[in-house]
């Protein structure tokens, strides 16, 4: 363990873990509201309210398994101090706002794996690094799309199946109804897999300094306070990624919107159970990839869905390489 962080230093780095939280609300507000706003379900404004809400409730409804995987999964605590979570996280942070300028739906969660990992490395090399925990959330990275298309591409065809007799209009009708309750499902598992991130940062770090005493466990207080930066996060809203996630990839009516945040939640329902932390940008991609795929494969474009791809492949070694300079800048002040 490293020597004791004095509370002023303490108390900000926790600050700046809560700032990655409301990033990580602002860029991924979109996972939750780019298909209800698209299909003029909710206006923006409204839609953002409705996501926070959910986003904040959340931890009501899952256990804290992808905290702990955070936590203890990806790097060994032992080797966790200061500047190790502060490099973790500015280089998620710094990943996170240029991916924001470009409007590109890149993922927080991989953003701030890529920096645990790259504070990890420049610290003690690759014996840091928890490789059955870092593999299962690297898997996730192609499983939780593929399963997040699959299932959307499942809802698209039996919900045309059932409704085969139904006018247009009386379609359209039924679900701008429908996409309230999977735009809140989506939110819930936005809200479940994504706060617990920054819960397990933060846990880790008080673990590292001696203060949960001799067990790995996150108290009610960073539960609270990592639900509230993120559902603030989501309040502010992500436009330009909303823009992209929302009408670029395909064009999407709303029984389509429906089978992708449902598709969607279910995935992140699932990864949550299972304590892995995965992508809800990726999630939520996947899935409006799969309803538009369900029309015709040209209702894709292709060309948007490849761009965000290659944003996904760098993300975590992007991340990595700016946490690995930011812990050897903050080692010369230790």
């Amino acid at each position: 363990m490293e020597a004791s962080l004095s509370l002023p230093l303490l108390v900000g780095l926790i600050g700046v873990a809560l700032f990655f939280d409301f990033l990580n609300g602002l860029h991924d507000a979109a996972n939750s509201i780019a298909t209800i706003v698209s299909t003029r379900v909710l206006r923006p404004q409204y839609a953002v309210a409705w996501a926070a809400f959910f986003n904040f409730i959340a931890f009501l409804f899952f256990g804290l398994h992808v905290a702990e995987t955070l936590g203890t999964g990806i790097i060994d605590p032992a080797i966790v101090s200061p500047q190790v979570i502060f490099a973790a996280l500015m280089g998620a942070i710094v990943w996170n706002i240029v991916t924001w300028l470009f409007g590109i739906p890149s993922s927080s969660s991989h953003a701030l794996i890529g920096g645990l990992v790259g504070a990890g490395l420049a610290k003690v090399g690759v014996s840091s690094i928890v490789w059955s925990g870092l593999l299962k959330t690297v898997g996730a990275i192609v499983i939780s799309p593929a399963i997040g298309f699959l299932l959307a591409l499942f809802f698209v065809l039996m919900v045309s199946w059932m409704f085969v007799r139904q006018t247009p209009f009386a379609v359209d009708n039924t679900f701008r109804f429908m996409q309230f309750i999977s735009a809140s499902l989506y939110s819930l598992g936005h809200g479940g897999n994504d706060a617990q991130k920054t819960m397990g940062i933060i846990a880790v770090l008080l673990f590292s300094q001696g203060h949960l005493g001799g067990s790995f466990h996150v108290p009610l207080w960073v539960v609270i306070s990592c639900q509230s930066a993120m559902a603030l996060g989501t309040l502010f809203g992500g436009w330009r990624i909303v823009h992209t996630m929302g009408s670029k990839i395909t064009r999407l009516n709303p029984m389509q919107g429906f089978c992708a945040e449902t598709g969607g939640a279910l995935t992140l329902f699932g990864a949550t159970w299972l304590g892995i932390p995965v992508s809800t940008t990726h999630t939520i991609t996947g899935a409006i990839i799969g309803v538009g795929a369900a029309r015709r494969l040209s209702a894709v474009r292709w060309g948007i869905a490849g761009n965000i791809v290659i944003a996904w492949v760098i993300t975590m070694p992007a991340a990595a390489a700016i946490a690995a300079a930011c812990y050897g800048i903050a080692s010369l002040f230790a």
